[in-house]
């Protein structure tokens, strides 16, 4: 696949990404929160392993293999999952989508400090400007530090244990697959998720009988597309271009978001989201190191001219 169709790719795919908020949003607010997202999860798992199953590429895990999995499962599906189901049936899909695009740039923080990596000025300039915008957009959207939802703090921790989950998972990738890898840490997820919910949620069966075929719609375009397909698609884009090129799509997931939330779910736009949006971009391109990195390699391209 060449450098366009690339480019093409993880657009429509940060698109699918910003809808999925909304889809997420308005799935919580039709049945128990955390009982459809263990379904959606385990219908993603099931989506992953049918589609590697035809590519002949399942193979069960081999020794620490499993720790890896594990420990990603219950960081980037059960916790950061949990978070967000919680957190947007609280809050916004407006401000759940500007939180949510601090993923880059938390990874980037949780690598510096795990792999004692020393930030530079301009990393450092990012996570300024990055933590800045967020508390803009959530105080100034929300009425002020006194009406602050814990919805975005809950949606806050869910993209903070995923951005932990990346070290797992970075180290994961050195022998397993990082799509066969999703799979097992989606199938497991979910199935902790599911026990989760009975505790938590003794009604959430029940309620997956008042769904319209509109939600269950939504559901199979947020289980099948945005969180199987779209993951798998963007591990594989990273391998062909890079993953500094592919950090700094994940700006337009935040874009979409905001637009989604407009559109499908009639929310009010302020401009707090906006001057957030402004702040929160650079922030990432800055602090992921994504900017240093491109510039580093067309500095490199010209002294080989």
């Amino acid at each position: 696949m060449n450098s366009p169709r690339i480019y093409l790719s993880l657009t429509v795919i940060m698109l699918i990404w910003g809808i999925n908020v909304s889809v997420i949003k308005l799935l919580v607010g039709h049945f128990m929160p955390v009982t459809i997202t263990a379904l959606r999860i385990f219908t993603a798992a099931v989506t992953v392993f049918l589609t590697l199953g035809l590519l002949g590429k399942v193979r069960r895990p081999r020794g620490k293999e499993w720790l890896y999995i594990i420990g990603g499962a219950l960081l980037s599906v059960v916790g950061h999952h949990y978070y967000l189901s919680e957190g947007l049936s609280k809050t916004t899909a407006a401000n759940g989508g500007l939180i949510l695009g601090l993923g880059p740039l938390l990874t980037a923080l949780f690598s510096m400090a795990l792999l004692k990596q020393r930030p530079t000025k301009a990393r450092l300039l990012g996570f300024l400007l990055g933590a800045f915008g967020v508390s803009f957009t959530v105080l100034a959207g929300s009425g002020g530090i006194h009406h602050g939802s814990i919805g975005d703090i809950e949606v806050f921790l869910s993209i903070l244990s995923q951005a932990l989950s990346f070290i797992i998972i970075k180290k994961a990738a050195e022998s397993l697959d990082p799509k066969l890898l999703t799979g097992y840490m989606l199938l497991i997820g979910s199935l902790l998720l599911f026990l989760i919910s009975l505790q938590k949620e003794p009604g959430g069966l029940a309620s997956l009988t008042g769904g319209t075929p509109a939600i269950w719609a939504a559901f199979l375009f947020s289980a099948v597309l945005a969180t199987a397909l779209g993951h798998m698609l963007y591990n594989r884009a990273i391998g062909q271009i890079g993953a500094a090129e592919t950090a700094i799509f994940l700006n337009l997931n935040t874009f979409f978001s905001l637009i989604g939330a407009a559109l499908f779910l009639g929310e009010a736009l302020l401009p707090a989201h906006f001057i957030g949006l402004l702040f929160i971009v650079p922030g990432v391109l800055l602090g992921s190191g994504s900017m240093e990195e491109l510039i580093l390699r067309r500095r490199r391209k010209l002294q080989q001219r």
